[in-house]
């Protein structure tokens, strides 16, 4: 067997093996990852050689990572008895929810990890979000439909929440079109702020979100 053949088998071999993980925090984003990354592009990779499914592939890998770190921020909620669910399909659509977190007392989160270059700041400019010089306010429009969302399906308010992972917020939190914008860092903190200061109505809706809301499976 030719060495161009053994490196094919290998990356088909390292595909499947992949595709075969389960659910979990970023485990959408890390599939498309797997998905692009194709025994052709592997072999590509391996010789060196650059592709766009390969640099998209990248791209997809970060955001899993990243939402796999907020996710891990996130752990002790459990313990403060909040329900706590990552990467959940919407009813509807081919939208997915990064995070969902619900406080004890039944405080609606909808979270969204977004990762960035550490490069440029994250500011607020005339009610325009900012990334250095370039107006990324596009970068809430795909929040607000998952909170309108969730807030109809557990028929109760829903409140949206960035997590910033990468660059500077010089303000230390933003607010642009009534989402919260924070560093990942600081996720646990904020959010216990939010459950402090916002009381919830009817029935608790965590009874229901994860059957509401099911693992996210890309098709």
């Amino acid at each position: 067997m030719t060495l161009a053949l053994v490196l094919v088998a290998v990356a088909a071999a390292a595909w499947y093996v992949q595709e075969q993980r389960g659910p979990g925090a970023g485990s959408s984003a890390a599939a498309q990852a797997r998905r692009l990354r194709s025994p052709l592009v592997r072999l590509a990779d391996l010789a060196g050689i650059e592709t766009a499914r390969g640099r998209q592939a990248d791209q997809w890998a970060v955001g899993a990572a990243g939402e796999k770190r907020t996710a891990a921020r996130l752990r002790p909620l459990i313990r403060d008895g909040w329900t706590v669910l990552h990467d959940r399909a919407l009813p509807t659509g081919r939208a997915n929810l990064d995070h969902l977190l619900i406080s004890r007392a039944g405080v609606v989160v909808v979270g969204d990890t977004k990762v960035r270059s550490a490069r440029y700041p994250v500011t607020a400019q005339n009610g325009r979000l900012m990334y250095g010089n370039r107006d990324v306010t596009s970068w809430l429009r795909g929040l607000h439909h998952e909170t309108r969302t969730v807030a109809k399906t557990l028929s109760c308010p829903a409140i949206p929440v960035v997590f910033l992972e990468g660059p500077l917020i010089p303000a230390g939190q933003l607010v642009v079109e009534g989402i919260r914008i924070v560093p990942a860092e600081q996720a646990l903190t904020v959010l216990r702020s939010i459950a402090r200061r916002h009381r919830a109505r009817g029935e608790h809706p965590g009874r229901r979100a994860a059957a509401l809301f099911p693992a996210y499976r890309r098709t």
